[in-house]
């Protein structure tokens, strides 16, 4: 597909345009309404398409913790062994806890921890069906609201008879943002993986005591900008860091229910090495 379509739709998704203006700049691309709306199915998210992890051998629940400005619910699965597992906090994209979502949490139970993801849009009354209602909501939220939610998921975690005190986070987009600010705000968190996610400051950084893996599609301009001073700070203050770039792929390309943007080869690839990091600083 014509990468300005995919560009466009990025643009749609993060800035974001409105659905009116997205349409009037993709018909121009295309040519015609006609050929834009058959575009459609192909470019927008589809939570049909989400690869489905059974829960067999798995125990699974919604839980509530406290939040700054509401209650927060988040999603836990882990193995059905009832031991302390180490922990893994999953972080959802700016559309909230999705099918999608649930399901990477199912994959890192599967591999044998305590996952969790927290919803942000919980104190709007939670995730809409529709994406563009969802991506509406999070312009309400207050950044800082949001940061505060999801480091107070930390304290709940000790609360847990189920879990060990290790403790790391993974993230995509929004999530990879917010993964990037718990190693900058959680002393104790070990380790943090963040796909695509903007980065900190650079002044932040010396906060850092988690190890690191960062996860960029070298297609994905808007948000690799910040690579080379994130990378730079990593370094000066020798934090323990891991850094992939998969060539040709697009922000996005770990999402199953992205179809354009989803890359199998380059999904597979990251999952493992991201549940190869969590074996190591985790357990």
């Amino acid at each position: 597909m014509d990468q300005q379509i995919i560009n466009l739709y990025d643009e749609y998704t993060h800035k974001p345009l409105s659905r009116q203006e997205f349409m009037k700049r993709l018909i121009a691309l295309t040519g015609s309404v006609a050929a834009a709306n058959a575009l459609l199915p192909l470019i927008e998210v589809n939570q049909a398409h989400a690869a489905v992890t059974s829960d067999e051998n798995l125990f699974t629940e919604t839980i509530s913790y406290p939040g700054v400005q509401g209650e927060m619910k988040a999603y836990v699965a882990r193995p059905l062994a009832v031991k302390k597992y180490p922990v893994v906090i999953v972080i959802h994209e700016n559309r909230g806890l999705n099918k999608h979502i649930e399901d990477v949490t199912r994959r890192a139970a599967k591999a044998g921890f305590l996952a969790i993801a927290p919803n942000a849009l919980a104190p709007l009354g939670g995730t809409p069906e529709n994406e563009d209602e969802a991506r509406q909501k999070f312009t309400q939220l207050k950044q800082e609201d949001s940061n505060q939610n999801f480091i107070r998921v930390v304290e709940y975690i000790k609360t847990r008879k189920d879990a060990t005190a290790k403790i790391g986070c993974v993230g995509f987009c929004w999530g990879g943002a917010m993964a990037n600010t718990l190693a900058v705000s959680v002393p104790s968190l070990n380790a943090a993986v963040a796909f695509y996610g903007r980065q900190p400051e650079s002044s932040e950084v010396p906060k850092i005591k988690a190890a690191i893996q960062l996860h960029y599609a070298s297609l994905d301009e808007r948000v690799n900008a910040g690579i080379a001073a994130y990378e730079n700070a990593l370094k000066e203050n020798k934090v323990q860091y891991e850094l992939y770039m998969y060539e040709n792929v697009n922000h996005a390309f770990h999402n199953d229910t992205a179809p354009t943007r989803y890359n199998a080869a380059a999904a597979q690839l990251a999952w493992q090495r991201t549940i190869d990091f969590f074996n190591k600083h985790l357990n």
